[in-house]
């Protein structure tokens, strides 16, 4: 198994944004298993054609995102991210509902903002 990248210059999406979406699909879907080594920054740069620094973007927001693991000089691992997603997404959903509800916000009303936002962060 190998990492599979297709950066379009011509996607609306950045470049740094399309490597991250693209990861972190893989590593949630298993093609890319936990443990798996990335290629170096300067490495993916290289063979995408991209500048160090897009790619080092993309690998800050998936290490954030808790889908790898930089372990110092021995390099960047895909994460057991599955368990540290959904601790974030439910953390971020108690927190989204602690608030909506101190606005004084109907839970319906709570309940169609967040679907609003969900559909939106999907759709677009």
């Amino acid at each position: 198994m190998t990492l599979k990248i297709v950066v379009d210059f011509e996607d609306s999406a950045a470049p740094y944004e399309q490597l991250r979406a693209q990861i972190s699909e893989q590593a949630r879907s298993g093609a890319l298993p936990v443990g798996y080594k990335l290629p170096t920054v300067r490495g993916l740069a290289a063979d995408l054609g991209l500048a160090a620094n897009t790619v080092a973007k993309a690998y800050r927001a998936l290490e954030g995102d808790g889908v790898i693991e930089t372990r110092g000089r021995n390099g960047t691992f895909v994460a057991a991210a599955g368990d540290a997603a959904e601790r974030e997404a439910a953390a971020a959903a108690r927190e989204f509902a602690k608030r909506v509800r101190r606005l004084g916000l109907s839970r319906e009303a709570a309940l169609g903002a967040a679907e609003d936002a969900v559909r939106a962060a999907y759709e677009g």
